[in-house]
């Protein structure tokens, strides 16, 4: 999964780098980390879902935030639309969109 930043985050990415003499690792692993906080709660995962708990993690609060889901579906690289709707429920404008373009909402009463 890639995900589009701005020239702002990347120049600060690759001054850390620089600074850190990360030598072309740009971020050290968190895996380790997720695994023990995922351990720590209790959480039982099939074998091989911790990253992908991470990448539905992302999907989800991409939409909470107010992203579109189309480019969702292009940085998730789901070929279906209806793979990546799963995530359209969580978008803050989901259930206005519904209340306000329903066909109920143009009757008067009278």
């Amino acid at each position: 999964m890639t995900v589009e930043t701005t020239k702002a985050l990347e120049d600060e990415i690759v001054e850390h780098s620089k600074k850190n003499e990360s030598f072309g690792a740009i971020f050290s692993s968190c895996t380790g980390a997720f695994k023990e906080a995922i351990d720590r709660a209790k959480i039982e995962l099939p074998a091989g879902q911790l990253k992908h708990v991470l990448r539905h993690t992302f999907a989800s609060h991409f939409m909470i935030n107010g992203g579109n889901i189309l480019t969702l579906q292009k940085v998730l690289g789901h070929q279906d639309l209806k793979t990546t709707m799963r995530y359209a429920h969580l978008s803050p404008e989901h259930l206005e969109a519904a209340r306000i373009l329903n066909p109920i909402s143009a009757l008067t009463v009278g």
